[in-house]
């Protein structure tokens, strides 16, 4: 039957790729096997996007070398965008939300701060940010991504007085 390489417990585009179960969720947990191949296919994609994981302990990343060849793909190619939200939605079913954060605040430096990638920007603030499950993480992010929005005044994702007494 039809897999994915980031499975996930919800339907997909591809409709004969069944969901995951709670129960398959936890068996790939407890593979150690079935892990570090999710952590090559991890690493395989965000080579695809011009991304290296520089730890795998904490899931610190970093730009790759081919960086501005991949990122004219992710601004050319909206697909991919879905792509990476199932990623790291994939990426909180396997335990790895720290791997999440990173990746998410990772994007949110490309877009808001460096600039390299304004086609992807509004995936990373309406969906990448939304899939990080530790809801003080997430916080944090929204913050950060607020910090650096512009103009500020326009930032939607959260209430400005709060944000502002954020620390």
């Amino acid at each position: 039957f039809p897999f994915r390489l980031f499975p996930l417990r919800e339907h997909g585009m591809n409709w004969r790729a069944k969901p995951l179960t709670c129960q398959e969720i936890q068996a790939f947990k407890k593979s150690q096997e079935v892990m570090q191949r999710f952590i090559r296919a991890y690493q395989l994609m965000l080579r695809f996007y011009g991304i290296n994981l520089i730890n795998e302990e904490t899931g610190e990343l970093k730009r790759a070398e081919n960086w501005a060849e991949r990122f004219q793909n992710l601004n050319r190619f909206s697909h991919n965008n879905l792509r990476i939200t199932r990623i790291l939605k994939c990426l909180g079913e396997m335990g790895y939300e720290h791997y999440q954060v990173h990746l998410v605040k990772f994007f949110l430096t490309e877009t808001l701060v460096k600039e390299t990638l304004p086609n992807v920007k509004r995936s990373a603030l309406d969906y990448f940010l939304f899939t990080v499950r530790s809801k003080k993480k997430r916080r944090e992010l929204v913050y950060y991504a607020w910090q650096h929005y512009k103009p500020r005044g326009s930032f939607v994702w959260g209430p400005h007085e709060k944000l502002s007494k954020y620390r």
